[in-house]
């Protein structure tokens, strides 16, 4: 009969045969390419081509053998001092630091140049010098991960962090892009122009479906970074909400949020409240009549078939953003990328450091994903109180942004949202009534002009809207100022004897917080 004893620890050491493969396999000669290492350093010492081909490409540590390293660095020295290249320059360099013996002697360096005939190829050579060095960073980063996940008293969060920054290095240091030929980039060019001919509109990026901001943008454009500030209450957590909504339910465009701050399932009311015409708080309550739900599963068909993506992670860090973004754009091609909001977002191991200087990461990373995937990203962003304390409009500046210049200077974009009634100006400076309305302000373009949309805000339904086209809006008739003896009739039909419900807007502070107070529905007759 088996003894239990010695069948569990078989089962132990069967589970850890993998592990123990992998540290086999790890114990094996690392990858190297000895003669290519002595044809490339060879073939600079021999013609400067060779060396313009080459320095970019390597470093020191790009070489396997110790001698090597010292070998290229002293040729890194030449040629960072202007001086020429060759045998004698390297030998005699590498004798005023007493680096010679220790490479071998003059005897080994002139040697490197007879396992050359000519530079040819050299810049091959050195991209597979480069690739063995990238397969030993990665095999040493693999081997401490193992050692410290083995070990109990590792924190796993600082594990993920360190490998996260290893990686980040090994990709950065070694993965150069080439340059681009003028007449390539050129042939780019006059197809997105040819593109963009054909679009009636003038949109050549991502629409939003707010024809005056579309046509000042000429919709968000590739790899683009868009900053959307502004006080809390003025509606950011809104205007996306419904720009999200127009490009892919109107667009078919795949469109993700990051929504830090509100649950998804918030965020989907607000869009069902959109859609319908019935409020967030009598979706909330549930208290609708017949007729209503069969409104709301009618009207919530188009949102089913919407390509959006909402992902509700708090505290959500550079590296999972990365990740995700990554895993969307390769699964459902997604063309638009949204964060709310920035400051609730965190630098994971690579942002250390005061707040000021983790903003700065996480800005600067929010750029480099948006080159990366090639969509553009629009980062909601919070404004400083300095705008309150401000007199007159309040309108606000780019100096307003929030803990950070780096986020003015990253961005190829900054808008704002600006609502005057919210500070109790009923008219503009030039006497039109700003009642229910919303001013997006384009205060920088790296791309065109700057220029102030006007839109509607609908409060009940905490959305943007067209202001010339929102009479045309189908749910437009389902509003506030419904028939006191009618809700939502199946035939149509605008209601009569209005009376308006007040809004609770101005007295907000948060752009949760949108929704009318319970107390001020009690006699409306939804």
């Amino acid at each position: 009969m088996d003894n239990p004893q010695e069948r569990t620890t078989n089962d132990r050491l069967r589970a850890k045969a993998p592990v123990n493969n992998l540290l086999t396999e790890i114990g094996k000669m690392p990858p190297q390419a000895l003669d290519l290492e002595e044809a490339v350093l060879g073939a600079m010492m021999l013609e400067n081509d060779a060396v313009n081909d080459v320095i970019d490409i390597l470093g020191p540590d790009s070489f396997y053998k110790e001698a090597h390293k010292k070998i290229y660095r002293a040729i890194q020295d030449l040629f960072g001092a202007s001086e020429p290249i060759d045998i004698l320059t390297v030998t005699n360099n590498l004798r005023k630091k007493g680096e010679l013996e220790m490479v071998g002697g003059a005897f080994y360096v002139s040697n490197l140049t007879n396992r050359v005939v000519s530079s040819a190829h050299v810049e091959y050579h050195a991209r597979i010098i480069a690739q063995k060095y990238i397969q030993r960073e990665v095999i040493r980063l693999c081997s401490e991960s193992l050692k410290m996940a083995y070990d109990d008293t590792t924190d796993v969060f600082e594990l993920l962090n360190k490998v996260e920054g290893d990686l980040f290095q090994i990709a950065e240091g070694n993965i150069k892009k080439n340059y681009d030929r003028l007449d390539d980039v050129l042939k780019q060019a006059i197809l997105q122009i040819e593109e963009a001919a054909k679009n009636n509109d003038g949109v050549s990026g991502v629409p939003t479906g707010f024809k005056d901001l579309d046509r000042i943008t000429s919709g968000w454009q590739k790899s683009d970074m868009i900053v959307l500030a502004a006080r809390p209450g003025m509606g950011k957590t809104a205007f996306v909400l419904s720009m999200a909504r127009n490009t892919s339910v109107d667009y078919n465009m795949g469109v993700a949020v990051f929504s830090l701050e509100m649950a998804s399932v918030q965020l989907v009311n607000r869009l069902i409240s959109s859609e319908t015409g019935i409020s967030s708080e009598k979706l909330r309550k549930g208290n609708l009549a017949d007729h209503e739900f069969k409104q709301l599963h009618e009207r919530i068909g188009k949102l089913s078939k919407a390509p959006l993506f909402i992902d509700d992670t708090p505290a959500l860090s550079i590296f999972d953003l990365r990740a995700k973004c990554r895993r969307l754009k390769r699964q459902h091609d997604i063309q638009l990328v949204i964060i709310d909001y920035l400051q609730l977002m965190t630098a994971g191991g690579s942002g250390k450091g005061n707040r000021e200087q983790e903003i700065s990461t996480i800005s600067r990373s929010i750029k480099e994903i948006a080159k990366e995937i090639n969509v553009p990203i629009i980062a909601l962003s919070q404004l400083s109180r300095s705008v309150e304390t401000r007199g007159g409009d309040k309108k606000p500046m780019l100096s307003d942004l929030r803990e950070s210049g780096a986020i003015e200077q990253d961005a190829d974009i900054v808008t704002f949202i600006y609502r005057p009634e919210y500070y109790g100006l009923m008219e503009d400076e030039n006497g039109m009534p700003t009642q229910d309305r919303g001013d997006i302000i384009i205060a920088k373009n790296r791309h065109g002009s700057l220029d102030t949309v006007n839109l509607k805000f609908v409060k009940h339904l905490v959305k943007f809207a067209n202001l010339d086209d929102f009479t045309d809006d189908p749910m437009a008739q389902y509003n506030p100022t419904l028939s006191p003896n009618r809700g939502f009739e199946e035939d149509n039909t605008p209601p009569v004897n209005t009376y308006t419900v007040k809004s609770r807007m101005d007295s907000l502070d948060d752009d949760d917080d949108f929704n009318l107070n319970t107390n001020d529905l009690e006699d409306t007759p939804f």
